[in-house]
């Protein structure tokens, strides 16, 4: 019997790549192939990361097709990108999948899609392949796409997105309370992507019904409420539950594992970690503001910091600040992140609520502060410090800054307050048991390998 040959695609983000990646090396420990396909440009950005070239051996191919866009063009400004991709990227996989098919002598088994590349389910619809959709964000995020019809009859949205009414709202009892202001699309770019992006998620919602399988990093444990709603997305998460730590494929920058080192001479739970994903940017007030109030919070910190993090191109950190905190704070260009959660140095995690961040930190028991920045993070800053209640989030001043008072106020809140550290560890519990033999993670991964295996 022929090897069933899995063709992955993700969104081209380093949110969408690295749990996508994750469920590619699950498939391969099931002896499943998969061919990789990322744009031309992120693929540049992962092989170049890759601290072992050669890690992934035959079982992960790693290919690429062009997303569309010029070699100087923005790729951080999501609507140029999500239209690009829509106008180049259908043809360009039909090609690929054609050319693989040729070489290998024997079809593509399944296509497995990012839900956010929602063409690439309709290729292999029109292809004859068989389909499955993959989620890496939260359930309550899918849930809120669902409900696009109901929030415009009901006078919360226009057709096109835009919020009518500005009072908060639950999808069903139990989900996490929504602003109109902080739908996803709303909280993207200026007001000709915010139509791009809403148009794109009406588009997702609607091809998600070709999809003959459909999967979703997340847990039973941490949405119930968000998955009886959306019931068709089978949780098989969390992805990232130090699952193949040692592997590092599918960033998009190379890691410091410096401060693995730096952590092991840290006193348990003593430190702060602050790291904001991939997209996030600071302009120089708000920056100088987070270094002043790291500083002034008294305690042991790491810092990523990405090469982009800040619009100041020069050295944007306080007069004199690195001086100052040398020895008690660390600074990285990229952490191991779940390495770096899973050291018993770790206190909190003051983070921008990215879905792969989310159940990073859950699955390791860690407190967070929120500081959530674009898209979905208000969502899963809801879940933290409304629903789980393993977190807090951060006030902004008259002008919109969050301040070093405050950021060293809700430290010692967190910090001084064991009850959040102790339903943080409750979660952690309730997480493992999902992805173990018998766990509700696991058993519905295992019945989605059994169907492909059987095409």
């Amino acid at each position: 019997m022929s090897i069933p040959h899995v063709l992955a695609i993700p969104f081209p983000a380093q949110g969408h790549v690295i749990p996508l990646m994750e469920v590619s090396k699950r498939l391969v420990d099931r002896g499943i192939r998969v061919t990789f396909v990322n744009t031309d440009f992120v693929h540049k950005r992962v092989i170049d990361a890759l601290t072992d070239k050669d890690f992934l051996g035959d079982s992960i191919h790693l290919v690429s097709i062009p997303d569309g866009l010029g070699p100087g063009e923005d790729r951080n400004d999501l609507g140029l990108l999500a239209e690009a991709m829509f106008q180049v990227m259908p043809g360009k996989l039909a090609e690929l999948i054609r050319k693989t098919e040729e070489k290998e002598g024997e079809k593509i088994t399944c296509v497995l899609a990012d839900g956010s590349m929602e063409w690439a389910l309709e290729v292999a619809h029109k292809m004859n392949i068989p389909k499955a959709a993959f989620w890496p964000a939260s359930v309550a995020l899918f849930a809120s796409g669902l409900s696009i019809p109901k929030m415009i009859s009901d006078g919360i949205i226009n057709d096109e997105g835009v919020a009518i009414k500005h009072q908060k709202f639950q999808l069903a009892p139990g989900m996490p309370d929504m602003s109109p202001a902080n739908l996803t699309w709303a909280c993207i770019g200026d007001v000709a992507t915010q139509k791009i992006i809403f148009n794109v998620m009406v588009r997702v919602i609607k091809s998600m019904e070709l999809a003959d399988w459909f999967i979703g990093n997340t847990s039973c444990d941490l949405e119930p409420a968000a998955l009886a709603f959306a019931h068709r997305v089978l949780p098989i998460g969390p992805l990232l539950a130090n699952h193949h730590l040692d592997s590092s494929a599918g960033y998009f920058w190379p890691e410091d594992s410096d401060c693995l080192i730096w952590l092991d001479q840290q006193a348990p739970k003593s430190v702060i970690y602050v790291a904001f994903g991939s997209f996030t940017v600071f302009d120089q007030t708000q920056f100088q503001e987070l270094a002043l109030g790291l500083e002034l919070s008294q305690r042991p910190f790491l810092w990523v910091v990405r090469p982009d993090t800040t619009e100041e191109r020069d050295d944007a950190y306080p007069k004199g600040f690195k001086e100052r905190i040398s020895g008690r704070g660390k600074l990285v260009g990229w952490a191991p992140q779940q390495k770096v959660l899973a050291h018993p140095a770790i206190a909190c995690f003051v983070s921008h609520c990215g879905w792969n961040s989310t159940m990073e930190g859950a699955s390791n028991g860690i407190p967070f502060l929120c500081w959530p920045y674009f898209a979905d993070q208000f969502i899963d800053e809801n879940y933290i410090c409304d629903l789980w209640r393993v977190g807090l989030g951060f006030n902004r001043d008259e002008s919109g800054i969050i301040r070093r008072e405050e950021i060293k106020r809700k430290v010692d809140q967190l910090l001084d307050d064991a009850n959040f550290g102790k339903r943080a560890s409750d979660i952690k519990e309730k997480l493992a048991k999902g992805i173990v033999e018998g766990g509700e993670s696991h058993k519905n991964f295992s019945n989605f390998v059994q169907w492909m295996k059987a095409l």
